[in-house]
Parts: C-alpha cells; structure tokens; sequence
C-alpha cells in the first residue's frame, strides 16, 4: 500500500482479540489498532476484520500503518460562510452543500476550517488540520454546525457528543414511507470491507441507534416519497443514510446508499442538519437552527402539495 507499512504477523494460539494480539507484539497501542481497523488496514487472510475480532491458530494477520503526513498549513480563506451565532467559546454556521469540513488529502483548501481559521484561537486538533471541529457533516449535507473557538469550548463540546446529551435534528427526504409511526433503528455498522467509501450494517459494528418520524409524503407507487424528522442517538459515520438505506427507504439523491440510477436529478443527498441543542460554556442550553437548504427546499416545491403532514412540518416548509 503506497504511503504505509505493512505489519504482517501469525497468530501461535486461538482466542485473544485482533487489537489486544497486535499491541502485545507491536508498538501500536489498542486505541490506533481500533482506528486502523475501522478504515479497513486490518485483516485477517485478506479479509478485513474489526478490533474486537478473536484470533484463530494460524491466522495471517496484516496492519497497514499509514505514514504520518506533515502538518497541514492552515491558512485563512477568504469563503463566505453563514454564522447563525458567535460568542467567545462558539461559532454556530450553517454549512452549505459541497463545503468539506476540514483539510485532509484532496482537500488540502477550501474547507471551512480554512473560512474560520482565522476566528479560532484554541490549538486542540491544528496539528491534524482540524482546529476546533467536534463534529462533522458530510460534504454534500447541510445544516448547522458548531465550532469551538477556544480548546476548552472543543472539551466541553466533545464531552457532550460523547456522553450523547447534544441533541441533534436532520430533516431527509426519502424513497418510499416508512408510515406515520415513529421508529428506531437500532444496527450496528461498520466500513464496508469491499468498499471503503461506504459503511455497512453488521453484527459486529460499533453500535448505532436512529430515531425518526414521517412529517409528509408525497406521491405514489414508485414514485412515493417522505420527508423525515431525524434524530440519531449515535454518531456514526454515514449513520443516517447507512440506516435509512438498511430501512429500504433510501435518501433521495444519495449517490452511495441511495436507488441505483436515482431519478430525482437532484445532484445530492436530501439531508440537512435542521437543529442542533446544546449547552455552551458560558451561554447555557441553546438551540440553533437551520433553514432547509434552498435546493431542497425548491425540490419539496416539486413534489406539490403534501399529505399525511405533521407537527413541525409547518416549521420546514
């Protein structure tokens, strides 16, 4: 693999977990392992496998351990971004469609980190290239996103997410409809081993849970759509479109998880990060709010006159 070494090593005896039997004889440590194997650089004959994976006798292992990059240059831009809100400890914006949140390999500029740069002043994560992201939204998914300004903000925030008390709201449109119930779902994904531009629901995943309810449809037969009020409990990459593909109501426009040859012509995933709650340092419990993009709120104009419509549909449209 160009740009990593490869560790190749044979299991002796059956049992020990794939992450615990490389950091025993490597000087990687479990968490690296964990990352590693999420992206696919761990396998087991070929076959990538996850951290928690129990070894066979005679088992071919191979890490492929990525070579450190250089420091990304950091450098302000001058992109025009919407700020919902700015105080001392946050910046809350709403990202457009097609804006990469942070640098990395491809997208060295033009992100939004490289807008904000110059309005963060923390140090926490600008060796990665990532100064004050606690969360991420895919580049063709908009809506709102906070940006802490200072390392203690990006703590608070972060201990937030990770202790799941962030309250997070998406609105979807989907093909098909799920009915007027609210639902879970609750599947486990994990990088897709054959694809790693996609993840997969398994049993041995990491665990992912998505609450949502139907607030209109529209249409019929083939043709029938529902816009979603989402609400996912984890945060797993691609979570929300990984499951609601998994629900055989996949995210019209999604050109990874969505219906092959999607026929709306809509150019992206109908997802928008609508709301966003939580508690800032010094501001309190706050919640921030989105207006649906304006591609697809033109798209909904489409679909005509909805139906089945409920609370807070009149707050979207």
């Amino acid at each position: 693999m160009t740009g990593a070494k490869r560790i190749a090593l044979r299991a002796e005896a059956a049992g020990p977990r794939v992450d615990r039997f490389v950091a025993e004889r490597t000087q990687l440590s479990r968490s690296a392992i964990t990352k590693l194997a999420r992206d696919g650089r761990v396998r087991i004959g070929g076959k990538a496998v996850e951290a928690g994976h129990r070894v066979r006798s005679g088992d071919e292992i191979e890490i492929d351990v990525p070579e450190e990059a250089p420091p990304l240059s950091l450098e302000a831009e001058d992109i025009a971004v919407d700020v919902l809100y700015e105080d001392r400890d946050v910046i809350v914006v709403n990202k457009p469609a097609g804006l990469v949140v942070h640098p990395a390999r491809g997208h060295a500029t033009g992100t939004l980190v490289n807008a904000l740069v110059g309005r963060i002043g923390g140090e926490e994560g600008r060796s990665a290239g990532r100064p004050g992201i606690v969360h991420r939204l895919d580049k063709d998914t908009s809506g709102v996103m906070i940006i802490a300004r200072n390392d203690v903000a990006q703590v608070a925030l972060a201990r937030q997410l990770q202790g799941r008390t962030v309250r997070k709201e998406y609105l979807a449109l989907v093909w098909g409809d799920p009915g007027a119930e609210p639902a879970v779902i609750d599947a486990p994904v994990l990088r897709d081993p054959d694809d790693r531009r996609r993840m997969v629901v398994r049993g041995t995943g990491r665990e992912a849970v998505t609450r949502f309810r139907r607030l209109a449809s529209y249409g019929d037969g083939n043709a029938r759509r529902a816009l979603l009020h989402v609400q996912p409990v984890t945060g797993r990459t691609h979570q929300i479109r990984t499951h609601l593909a998994f629900a055989r109501t996949p995210i019209v426009g999604d050109p990874v998880y969505g219906r092959r040859s999607d026929p709306s012509g809509l150019g992206r995933q109908f997802l928008h990060a609508w709301r966003l709650t939580v508690r800032l340092p010094h501001a309190g419990e706050r919640t921030f709010t989105a207006p649906l993009a304006p591609d697809l709120a033109a798209y909904l104009r489409t679909l005509g006159e909805p139906r089945d419509t409920a609370a807070p549909y009149s707050e979207v449209a």
